[in-house]
């Protein structure tokens, strides 16, 4: 048995923020029905290269994009400009504990499928809009992507190098402030469903990539807040932290090819300070009133720092490594994807799991994160078809058949 065993979710979400949040309810046990466009399907089933391969080694219709954004999930099409496939999803909202959508503010409630018409069919609908903006203010008729609000949210300010060191503006290398927005609407439909349960009334649940954005933030948001008529906003710090010393990237030596190498050193309190400097040989350093503290490290960063990169650039990366996680430092190499799937902790806590795929035996993907002792996640494929489940949910939820307006399963042209 899984967590959400009986949840019924109604997805009508695409791309990332939305279908993010209902893997994860899938992955919980939830029954979630993906409603999508006939014909087209979520945008991100076009999103490659790169694509799964046929037998003949040409590029199929599923996109890894897709694929990693909707396990555990079921497929259907339904055509919401006509009045048929409108009546259908009245139906089965009639029937789901949540529906989740990503529509633009208004379209749903031009389709009539908005909040208060599906509330007067089914009051205990827990019904999450994701926009870029959300559902009032002066920027809600706006279309909202990752990459803008990373920019309009303060984040791309505050990552990338340091102007003083050739650098500029930098977006984070996935899209996080739609994962975050999932999560957070994750967050939000467990604790709506528990109101549902308690009072047998759901809500609207009004969640933006801005207001996101803006809340993850986190430190720096409260830095700028507690100081800000004292100090101007905060820049980029490049790999460093700003309110920790020494945290940051550091050089080592070459590697055995002849190239630059790195790592990191993650330092988070006094005590770990001085073991650090036990490992390089300067124990004095962490009796010296510039260090001593954090708050000295963070003053003095500029002479400490050029101090600790001498030292490391003595041995190489494996030397550090070693020397460090034995004084119990926090520190890593810096990885990349080849690396993280080969790493055996990685593999140990079974981050990538093997799926039978139509077109390829043994898909890997990664797989949920969540380990629960007594309700443990599902693991099952992305539905590889379009529509792939639409007479099952049909009959399983409605009772029929099939539904007109309502497509039937179809595939996706190869790209």
């Amino acid at each position: 048995m899984n967590s959400l065993d009986g949840i019924k979710i109604l997805d009508l979400s695409r791309v990332l923020a939305g279908p993010w949040c209902t893997q994860t309810l899938a992955d919980l046990g939830a029954d979630v029905v993906k409603v999508e466009r006939p014909g087209v399907g979520d945008d991100t089933r076009g999103w490659g290269p790169p694509f799964l391969q046929t037998d003949q080694l040409t590029d199929s219709a599923e996109s890894a994009y897709f694929l990693g954004a909707n396990r555990n999930k079921r497929s259907i099409t339904c055509d919401l400009s006509s009045a048929a496939g409108q009546q259908l999803i009245r139906d089965l909202s009639a029937k789901a504990d949540v529906l989740v959508e990503n529509f633009k503010v208004g379209d749903m409630q031009r389709y009539g499928l908005h909040y208060e018409v599906l509330k007067s069919i089914n009051p205990r609908l827990v019904y999450c809009s994701i926009t870029g903006f959300g559902q009032t203010g002066p920027y809600a008729d706006r279309a909202g992507y990752d990459f803008a609000v990373q920019a309009m949210g303060g984040l791309m300010s505050v990552t990338g190098e340091r102007d003083d060191a050739g650098g500029g503006p930098q977006k984070v290398g996935v899209a996080v402030a739609d994962l975050f927005t999932g999560m957070y609407a994750t967050v939000s439909i467990l604790a709506a469903l528990r109101h549902a349960e308690r009072t047998g009334q759901g809500q609207h649940i009004d969640l933006a990539l801005l207001d996101t954005q803006v809340a993850m933030l986190a430190n720096l948001g409260a830095n700028y807040l507690v100081h800000h008529p004292r100090q101007a906003p905060p820049g980029r710090m490049g790999n460093a932290h700003v309110n920790i010393v020494p945290y940051q990237v550091f050089e080592v030596a070459a590697n055995a090819q002849g190239a630059r190498d790195f790592l990191i050193v993650a330092v988070g309190n006094d005590g770990q300070f001085a073991k650090l400097c036990e490992c390089l040989a300067k124990p004095e350093w962490a009796l010296d009133k510039r260090f001593v503290r954090n708050q000295d490290r963070v003053r003095h960063r500029d002479v400490l720092i050029p101090m600790i990169a001498g030292q490391l650039m003595t041995q190489g990366k494996q030397h550090w490594l070693t020397m460090l996680e034995a004084a119990k430092v926090p520190c890593g190499p810096i990885n990349n994807l080849a690396e993280v799937f080969a790493d055996p902790h990685v593999m140990h806590r079974q981050m990538v799991q093997q799926w039978q795929h139509p077109l390829q035996a043994d898909l890997s993907l990664v797989a949920s994160p969540i380990k629960m002792s007594a309700t443990p996640v599902r693991q099952s494929m992305p539905p590889p078809m379009l529509g792939q489940h639409h007479s099952e949910v049909l009959n399983e939820w409605l009772g029929i058949e099939d539904n007109e307006g309502a497509s039937p399963p179809s595939s996706i042209k190869s790209s």
